[in-house]
């Protein structure tokens, strides 16, 4: 028996321990680097992977074996099939169509969809992408530069001396770049359009839709099309966030700005902090450093009933905790805000979940990667077995509290068994923010659904622009089941 098949057996029947879902770690090809880029599922059901040094293979379901269908691409971070034989992958420097016109199962032909952003050769300028609404246009994300190195003397597009001189970045004086760095900004667009998300048409025409990301890794849409892009913690990020995508927004990071068509040419860096703050849009739900996740990756959409009784909600990548999180959009007022908790925790759960996929039939495809952060490599199948957990199923805000719904029938806690504090995160331009004016919440009552599913929490206040973290201590249902979740965390924007 091959080491892999039996490690694969061996995982197979640790994951049969955990009640809900099913492990199988997929075998994959020896010569390739096993970092996923981009997954997608073909019409026909089969799955197909980029790799980090480039290659696009795909997986056959049944058979289990692997085909190459493309090489050669430079660090492709998301594909879509357009058909079986027709793929849009966003590489570094462009989004491309692969296609195999003669059917043999290999793209004979590599076409430039869509190049029309800046690159300066900076080793954060990654490219995120695409996802495709239901009309055919698609949706990249486009990295900031980081000030950890410069910039090649060549690069492509228009280039914008704001803060530091061109020349500057890569002139004599740039092999002392540490002492010169910090006039370019932490994290800094010199090049249109880094920072923004973009809208490309089927013709390939490019509409500019938002500003202000810094490290949008991933794109998803919900039930309603809503596009939402998870950022990492940073400068001006206090934590991680998901943000909902609409056209004109700002989302906070400065450095973009410079390329908006009413920008009026000042250094974003000396715009003082209130005027920012007043243009931004805040995040839909913030993910507590180090609490929920740290480096948020893909959203997709729970669009079927063969994962559990989630239809609806999203889930949400992580790559430093062996963790998949979920989110359900809470629409408040016209608002999208809400909860955010793990759903597949710990063993046999591996770091570095960077991109999803569903199968044809309602299992879960993980595509890990690590590059030069913390990571994994690999491709894991998750599949549901059926049982239902006793877990949470929704989580909703009320004129004065919280609705918790749970998937079974629960015991009535004690006050002492929920402990709810609020707080928010500083903006500023600052790497990370503590929590800051943490407090903690009275609970005024309990009460029970008439099914015995939903408590009704009602607190002694509600303040808009906080984060409510829920910590469950002793939950269980009344069948004596303890629930799986310890740690809640509702992003409140807006109140009923």
């Amino acid at each position: 028996m091959k080491l892999n098949t039996l490690f694969n057996a061996l995982f197979l029947f640790i994951s049969s321990a955990f009640a809900g879902y099913q492990y199988e770690e997929i075998e994959l090809p020896l010569h390739v680097d096993p970092q996923i880029g981009g997954l997608a599922t073909l019409p026909n059901g089969n799955i197909i992977a980029c790799f980090h040094r480039g290659e696009v293979m795909i997986y056959d379901v049944k058979s289990k074996e692997w085909s190459l269908f493309a090489e050669g691409l430079h660090e492709p971070l998301g594909i879509v099939a357009l058909s079986n034989s027709e793929f849009m992958v966003m590489q570094r420097p462009e989004l491309t169509k692969l296609i195999d016109t003669d059917q043999d199962g290999q793209a004979d032909k590599y076409e430039t969809f869509f190049d029309g952003f800046g690159m300066t050769g900076n080793y954060h300028e990654f490219s995120f992408g695409p996802v495709m609404d239901k009309a055919g246009n698609f949706y990249i994300s486009l990295n900031v530069a980081s000030n950890g190195a410069s910039i090649r003397k060549e690069v492509r597009g228009e280039f914008i001396d704001i803060g530091m001189k061109r020349e500057k970045f890569y002139s004599v004086e740039s092999k002392n770049w540490k002492s010169i760095k910090k006039d370019a900004g932490r994290m800094y667009s010199r090049v249109p359009y880094r920072g923004w998300v973009l809208k490309i048409s089927p013709e390939g025409k490019m509409i500019p839709i938002s500003s202000g990301v810094r490290s949008p890794n991933g794109l998803g849409f919900d039930a309603h099309e809503n596009l939402y892009v998870p950022d990492n913690q940073g400068d001006w990020l206090g934590t991680s966030k998901i943000h909902l995508i609409k056209p004109g927004r700002f989302h906070g990071h400065p450095a973009s700005l410079v390329w908006r068509k009413d920008w009026d040419g000042r250094d974003p860096l000396e715009v003082p902090v209130k005027e920012l703050d007043a243009m931004r849009t805040k995040a839909a739900i913030l993910s507590p450093q180090g609490i929920i996740a740290n480096s948020l990756t893909q959203p997709i959409l729970i669009d079927h009933k063969n994962f559990g009784p989630y239809k609806g909600q999203m889930l949400i990548g992580e790559m430093n905790f062996k963790k998949i999180l979920r989110f359900i959009p809470d629409e408040v007022n016209g608002t999208i805000q809400g909860p955010i908790f793990s759903h597949l925790e710990n063993d046999p759960m591996k770091i570095g979940n960077n991109r999803m996929t569903w199968g044809k039939d309602g299992s879960l495809f993980i595509g890990r990667t690590k590059l030069s952060w913390a990571g994994d490599r690999g491709i894991t199948k998750v599949t549901w077995d059926g049982k239902v957990d006793f877990d949470i199923q929704n989580f909703k805000l009320s004129k004065k509290g919280f609705d918790i719904t749970f998937t079974k029938k629960v015991h009535l806690p004690e006050s002492e068994n929920l402990k709810i504090t609020n707080y928010h995160y500083l903006y500023h331009s600052s790497y990370g923010s503590p929590k800051t004016d943490e407090t903690t919440n009275l609970i005024k009552a309990i009460r029970p659904s008439s099914d015995g599913k939903t408590l009704h929490l009602e607190l002694d206040q509600l303040t808009k622009g906080k984060v409510y973290e829920f910590s469950f201590d002793g939950i269980k249902s009344k069948s004596g089941e303890s629930l799986k979740i310890d740690k809640i965390c509702y992003t409140l924007n807006e109140l009923k």
